[in-house]
């Protein structure tokens, strides 16, 4: 795990912080389903994607910025390397907005009353 995050650089960092906000938030709803709340989700979760995508956009850049520097029997092989290095930020993010989406799914539940015992 160590190597995924390091491997993905410095745009982990916010994507992961955000992420990490957007779980607790989405941990919170999952205890308490308020609708006050539901702007909050929205908002980190909309962060945390924008965040990997940006991560990924950025790594993708750069790692295609200096595929003119390496010699041309390795280029494809350069470039498939950097792709799958820029495209870790985007799996954290999706990886954070699943967990924080499978919270808010079962506090959603929740406030229906789907779990409680029918009335006797």
């Amino acid at each position: 795990m160590f190597e995924f995050f390091m491997a993905g650089g410095i745009s982990m960092y916010p994507t992961t912080l955000f992420g990490f906000l957007l779980v607790a938030c989405s941990i919170l709803f999952l205890f308490r389903p308020e609708p006050r709340y539901l702007a909050s989700l929205l908002g980190l979760g909309a962060t945390t994607g924008a965040a990997g995508m940006l991560g990924f956009c950025l790594g993708l850049m750069n790692s295609l910025r200096y595929l003119h520097l390496v010699p041309p029997a390795e280029q494809l092989q350069i470039a498939a390397l950097g792709c799958e290095e820029s495209l870790h930020p985007l799996v954290l993010a999706l990886v954070l907005l699943l967990i924080a989406g499978l919270f808010v799914s079962i506090g959603a539940v929740r406030a229906m009353g789907l779990f409680r015992a029918p009335a006797s």
